[in-house]
């Protein structure tokens, strides 16, 4: 049964969450083919751009909490690491990556979505992070960075789904598109249109800095600025 499509054309490559009948839920078939996808995107030098969808009515409805009936300490364990894997791995490609999300993303799906590079959003779009609600821990980690520790910790303590709208002010989400495949068309040209070593670098230079301090993130910039010159792409040279 197919729970992922993984898809390049045209240097866009595609990773599609593809069980529609259980609103996406992600499970641990679903994070190892995450994870096998975002190797393969990594590793194919003809990708520049990735997004990352979800098939059906959802983005993706969180964690499918059927599978860990019955399920033993050392399996939720396993299967959380797993998770953190997916999501290291999407949050590591070189090139951009991009997250096209429609309907609810919740607990895992929000996980997902903050793993891309940015997201784009219809104005339908809601976002949650029910896992305290539900007893459980998680999304912890990237949501207070992006959002700030007092929002992140409303939407953890209360269970709220954060609209799109307040999802762009809030800065978690940067576009609010009613047609997804248009916005993400748009955005694949003018990718497909810059130097890839330039956007590559520059993910790097602002994924490294922003964990730095200023000195810090400004030796990670001039380091990719040698990196740039010793490749011979100076403003577009090649």
């Amino acid at each position: 049964m197919t729970i992922l499509d993984f898809s390049v054309e045209g240097g866009v490559a595609t990773i599609a969450l593809d069980r529609p009948e259980a609103r996406n839920a992600l499970n641990l078939a679903m994070c190892e083919a995450l994870l096998e996808a975002a190797g393969r995107a990594a590793a194919d030098e003809s990708v520049r751009v990735v997004f990352v969808r979800g098939n059906g009515p959802a983005f993706c409805g969180g964690a499918d909490l059927k599978e860990r009936t019955g399920m033993t300490h050392e399996w939720i364990r396993a299967r959380r690491a797993k998770a953190f894997a997916a999501y290291e791995a999407l949050e590591a490609l070189p090139m951009p990556c991009i997250a096209l999300v429609h309907g609810a993303a919740i607990g895992s799906g929000l996980e997902i979505a903050a793993a891309c590079d940015f997201i784009v959003a219809t104005p339908e779009a809601t976002f949650r992070t029910p896992e305290a609600q539900r007893g459980t821990v998680g999304a912890t980690q990237r949501l207070p960075r992006i959002l700030g520790k007092r929002l992140a910790k409303d939407l953890m303590f209360t269970g709220r789904a954060l609209g799109a709208e307040e999802a762009r002010a809030a800065g978690f989400v940067s576009r609010l598109a009613a047609d997804l495949d248009a916005v993400r068309d748009e955005i694949a040209a003018s990718i497909l249109k810059a130097t890839p070593l330039a956007l590559r670098l520059a993910k790097r230079s602002i994924d490294r800095g922003i964990e730095l301090d200023p000195a810090g993130a400004k030796q990670a910039e001039i380091e990719a600025l040698e990196e740039q010159l010793a490749a011979g792409q100076w403003m577009g040279k090649r």
